[in-house]
């Protein structure tokens, strides 16, 4: 009987590495957070135009309490910033606001890619609570159909990791864009501390996907090792 798996210290690795990648996240995000934008614009003005010039004037740009709590709600049709973004005008706040509202505008287009991780996000969120215990008892008790069922969920979670990436890169794309195409970052530093900061906050993604991965392979070792 095997409940750990080959993958394990991979994984460890990759836990490590995630750590380190939201270290940095950090790092840049309080550096940049320090450094006002060239046109002197809180994240939440920023976001106000962005959803303006691209016809979503009805979507709403809340405060909400955290730190990186900032996030696009597609069911209530909201951009949600947190504390240090809505009214801050700093370069970092700029980079964040744009994004969120890049995942906005994904929306209005109905990019499939965001339509499918809408799909995905509530069915899985549940189910991946209970996988690593449908894998463990599976091994333990040497329950193949559990077991299985567990590697199913694991598996649906690299999927729902790998549609994110995409979704997120563009989002960045879609900011970027807006801000140096309306001279918001004010190019040299502003531009490069915004790209920073969305760079940073993407390898976060990759790493989620690095991780599923090897949850995955991990558990489909341990279901064949338990066949």
């Amino acid at each position: 009987m095997d409940i750990f798996g080959p993958y394990t210290p991979l994984i460890l690795l990759i836990f490590v590495a995630s750590m380190l990648i939201q270290a940095a996240l950090t790092r840049s995000y309080r550096k940049w957070s320090g450094v006002r934008n060239a046109q002197n614009l809180t994240g939440a003005e920023v976001a106000r135009r962005m959803l303006d010039e691209n016809g979503l004037s009805h979507v709403p740009v809340n405060a909400v309490p955290g730190n990186l709590s900032d996030h696009y709600d597609p069911l209530r049709k909201t951009v949600n910033l947190s504390e240090g973004v809505y009214g801050v005008p700093s370069v970092a706040a700029m980079a964040i606001a744009a994004h969120e509202v890049g995942h906005a505008v994904q929306d209005k287009v109905r990019m499939p890619a965001l339509v499918l991780r809408g799909k995905m996000a509530v069915p899985l969120s549940l189910g991946m609570n209970l996988a690593p215990f449908m894998v463990m008892l599976g091994a333990v008790l040497q329950f193949s159909g559990l077991l299985w069922l567990g590697v199913v969920l694991f598996g649906a979670a690299l999927v729902f990791h790998l549609v994110t990436l995409p979704v997120e890169f563009d989002a960045s794309r879609r900011a970027l864009a807006y801000l140096n195409g309306r001279g918001l970052s004010g190019g040299g530093e502003g531009q490069k501390g915004a790209q920073g900061v969305l760079t940073a906050a993407a390898l976060t993604y990759v790493a989620g996907f690095a991780m599923a991965l090897a949850q995955l392979l991990n558990v489909l070792s341990i279901a064949r090792n338990n066949d």
